[in-house]
């Protein structure tokens, strides 16, 4: 079972992921984020490269949150885990999208308005 920094700091690199998603239809639910996210942990965390499995979560949560309420989902979902998180990267997981190949147009932040 993942610890909850480990799910913290995977909620925040689903936001960096959900805000640049296409639009959809259905929700995506919160273990879905996790899961895709979880490769990406070790290099949020300090590390200094971004492994092929962090990409594929992180390309695989972009096709996934295609509707405006799942991009939301998505988003919600990071912010409730990595709220008191203190150990990851914010710089490293907003530039994991653009590391993957995926071009996000906002700024990826814990502050980032999930309603928007």
């Amino acid at each position: 079972m993942a610890s909850s920094g480990t799910v913290k700091a995977m909620c925040l690199v689903l936001i960096t992921v959900a805000l640049v998603a296409p639009l959809a239809e259905a929700a995506v639910p919160c273990g879905t984020v996790v899961s895709s996210l979880k490769p990406c942990l070790p290099y949020v965390m300090g590390g200094k490269t971004v492994s092929a499995p962090c990409c594929g979560g992180v390309k695989y949560l972009y096709g996934a949150a295609k509707t405006k309420p799942d991009r939301q989902s998505v988003c919600s979902c990071l912010k409730s885990l990595v709220g008191s998180y203190k150990t990851i990267d914010y710089g490293k997981a907003a530039g994991l999208p653009g590391k993957c190949g995926v071009n996000v147009p906002y700024k990826i932040s814990p502050s980032t308005d999930c309603s928007k």
